[in-house]
């Protein structure tokens, strides 16, 4: 039987083994835009944080269809000479909008407003009373810590930030950012629920192989951010969500925090590169989206550790250090920002550049021929 289960395992593990991204350092860039038109709240070049709100808008409330001629018991065209308020003219929740009244007032027939808004139709076609709430504020915050490169008017901006990224297979819950607790000693192991307590709150916690049903309702109870781990039984993600894994497009549960998946459904090892850097976030604030796709237009989970200073050039320097004359580049900064070229030179001895700082650089053949020398971190190698 045990034998029968391991094989189990190591099959669901090859099974969800996709090309993902676990990269140490990469360039990100997220658009934030509002889902109809609105305000944008900073400008380019401006660096955000988190919860930095970057745009924003009302959405008009969900309309009440009050059927009101049926109510008064009237002729639909017969309405608006029954209505006491019109179009147009603010009421509040259970303020008369409409009354018939016969035999001297001894007989009424009233319809009141099942809401706070405005009357907006007085149809004496369907004899249907609109109301309207008022509008919903909505807010697009940043989501990552980074640089406003890109304002796209009235309706978003495009934040772009230097990080390291880790894509998983599966996720639930939406957009959210935590101190990071890795909270087992290596990738094959459990995360239980007696490994989690109340100062984990506001927290991102990292598990190995696993995480219960348990440890994820104690993560919700004590407040955390979100959950990582390698794998979740099938039953276990079903219990939690309170209903089947459908095909659509996740990330909008409400379940009290995010979770994602980095291997696949069952107990699968998290593999030790992805576990390796989630050891070095250790501490630090990282962005993570559950949401995910898996048709047509492929969505991932991930997570995102904004890189600071000394980070990105010690990434940067540890990612050129195996870089050869011939190792095909992209530009990821002004001026050259999206060209590609390879690798012409890789001087020894530091260069001045316009900041007046010494960096080491590098000499760049681009497409069209030309030969550029650009700083080491402004670079990336294309993966091929």
């Amino acid at each position: 039987m045990g034998k029968k289960k391991d094989e189990q395992t190591s099959q669901e593990a090859y099974a969800y083994t996709p090309g993902l991204k676990v990269k140490q350092t990469e360039t990100i860039a997220k658009e934030r835009r509002l889902p109809l038109l609105g305000e944008v709240l900073v400008n380019e070049g401006d660096i955000v944080s988190y919860d930095t709100v970057v745009a924003k808008s009302m959405v008009p409330g969900d309309p009440y269809i009050v059927k009101a001629a049926n109510i008064l018991g009237v002729e639909p065209d017969e309405l608006g000479g029954y209505a006491v308020k019109e179009e147009g003219e603010q009421v509040q929740k259970g303020e008369i909008i409409a009354r018939y009244v016969t035999l001297f007032g001894l007989f009424k027939k009233l319809v009141f407003s099942p809401v706070d808004g405005t009357v907006e139709t007085i149809s004496e076609v369907s004899g249907q009373i609109v109301v309207r709430p008022p509008p919903n504020p909505i807010a697009v915050r940043a989501y990552i810590p980074g640089k406003v490169v890109k304002v796209i008017p009235n309706e978003g901006v495009l934040v772009e930030t230097k990080a390291s990224f880790i894509q998983g297979i599966f996720g639930i819950g939406g957009e959210t950012h935590g101190i990071v607790r890795v909270l087992v000693s290596k990738p094959e192991a459990v995360l239980t629920v007696d490994k989690i307590s109340p100062e984990h709150k506001g927290c991102v916690l990292v598990g190995g192989s696993q995480v219960t049903e348990d440890a994820l309702k104690k993560a919700v109870e004590v407040g955390a951010s979100g959950v990582v781990a390698g794998g979740m039984s099938y039953d276990d993600i079903v219990n939690f969500m309170g209903q089947i894994i459908g095909v659509a497009i996740t990330g909008q549960e409400e379940l009290g925090l995010t979770l994602i998946i980095t291997e696949g459904i069952g107990r699968i090892n998290m593999s030790r590169r992805t576990f390796s850097l989630l050891k070095q976030f250790e501490g630090h604030t990282v962005s993570m989206n559950g949401a995910t796709q898996i048709r047509a237009g492929v969505i991932r989970p991930e997570i995102i550790k904004p890189l600071d200073k000394a980070e990105e050039e010690a990434y940067s320097e540890e990612l050129l250090g195996g870089m050869k004359v011939g190792t095909p580049v992209r530009i990821i900064r002004d001026p050259y920002f999206g060209l590609i070229g390879k690798v012409a030179g890789l001087p020894v001895e530091l260069q001045k550049v316009k900041t007046e700082s010494y960096v080491r650089v590098l000499e760049v053949e681009l497409e069209d021929g030309r030969k550029v020398t650009v700083p080491r971190a402004n670079v990336e190698i294309i993966e091929e």
